[in-house]
């Protein structure tokens, strides 16, 4: 029996740690749109855009003029 436990246990500490690392965000451009991302979107001083991963897992950029909020589910 612990043969089994100590294994199940890891795996489902390992499983919480990786659904803790990414938070869901929604962001909210000026002309109403919502685009949904994985992970919260990072900001890039020196182009100005936000840069994310959608949901299907392509890359994208948005310029921060355009963004109205940005929020997590």
């Amino acid at each position: 029996m612990t043969q089994r436990t100590l294994p199940a246990l890891l795996l489902a500490l390992g499983l919480a740690a990786l659904a803790g690392c990414s938070t869901p965000t929604v962001i909210t451009l000026n002309d109403g749109r919502e685009i949904q991302a994985v992970d919260e979107p990072k900001y890039d001083e020196e182009s100005g855009f936000y840069e994310f991963e959608q949901l299907d897992g392509k890359r994208a950029r948005v310029n921060k003029d355009q963004v109205r909020t940005v929020k997590e589910l």
